[in-house]
């Protein structure tokens, strides 16, 4: 399960790419700042550290985005709430491309971890709040990027596992071993968090298992979309995997499912024609016509 907008307010758009915040940041920014109030002699110094944790998600995200796009992928939107963030994107159906889009995002994070401790090399004694503001932005990125690359799915860590055992088994496969080990393992987490009594723990590990279900779920259907027989005559013109012979579409007007390239975009049962086609494989949507590779018309 991933956070979707509602609560959010649209920050920015930068490249493109939509930002939008939860408005609990402000909430979790009151506490955060008050909790931490005697750490700097001036209050100043709290609100410049929470602005920079929240600037490190942002960027961390952004990684993700920017590394996707590069490799030819989807990514539009960037969700901040208070577990963190979300970068939608959709990178090509390929291990590689896959690998790259979720790596970046913690890469962005020992990059800045390195930058910031060749700062605190530089800083005059006598600096306390300046050297303790520096310290506290290693402590972030380095917190972020060990947290991130756990074996855990849906961390970035589970899903870099998910990846590479993808160049080795499969797509279907790769999210089956991936999701099932991260599942064993937030159930685990809850339990600690049932323990120990931690209610921001048990959040996190509640969401991270329906992630785990989703993922296992989407495995079980990618399993079953490999093993259909594929149309001769199209491909898709981001992934460049031909489509299924299987009613996989359905009609957004009357709910029909229907095979797309059998009617050329058109419902056969409410006659509504869509603009575009989405692929089964990567998720990306293009015109009809951008699928066929013949000069004919559609095949049976």
């Amino acid at each position: 399960m991933r956070p979707n907008r509602g609560g959010s307010l649209r920050l920015l758009r930068v490249a493109g790419i939509d930002v939008f915040v939860h408005w609990s940041w402000l909430l979790v920014a009151i506490v955060e700042i008050k909790s931490r109030s005697g750490h700097f002699r001036s209050l100043v110094w709290n609100v410049l550290e929470y602005l920079t944790m929240f600037a490190v998600v942002l960027m961390h995200e952004f990684g993700h985005a920017l590394a996707c796009r590069q490799v030819g992928g989807r990514a539009d939107q960037i969700v901040l709430w208070p577990l963190g963030g979300v970068a939608f994107v959709t990178p090509p159906a390929r291990p590689g491309a896959t690998l790259w889009s979720i790596a970046a995002g913690p890469l962005v994070n020992l990059v800045l971890l390195a930058a910031t401790v060749a700062a605190l090399a530089l800083v005059p004694v006598g600096h306390s709040d300046l050297s303790l503001f520096l310290r506290s932005f290693a402590f972030i990125n380095a917190g972020l990027f060990l947290f991130n690359i756990l074996p855990i799915y849906p961390l970035d860590g589970g899903q870099i596992l998910r990846a590479l055992l993808w160049f080795v088994v499969g797509r279907a496969t790769s999210l089956t071993v991936a999701a099932g080990l991260g599942l064993v393992a937030v159930v685990s987490l809850l339990g600690v968090a049932v323990v120990r009594g931690s209610l921001w723990l048990g959040v996190m590990a509640i969401f991270a298992i329906l992630s785990c279900w989703r993922g296992l779920g989407r495995a079980r259907a990618l399993a079953r979309l490999a093993q259909l027989p594929r149309r001769e005559g199209f491909t898709c013109p981001a992934c460049k995997s031909a489509p299924p012979m299987a009613p996989l579409w359905s009609c957004s007007q009357c709910h029909q499912l229907f095979d797309t390239f059998l009617t050329h975009a058109t419902c056969p049962n409410c006659s509504f024609v869509f603009d575009t086609t989405a692929c089964p494989d990567c998720s990306q949507a293009h015109p009809i016509s951008a699928w066929s590779t013949e000069t004919g018309g559609p095949t049976d």
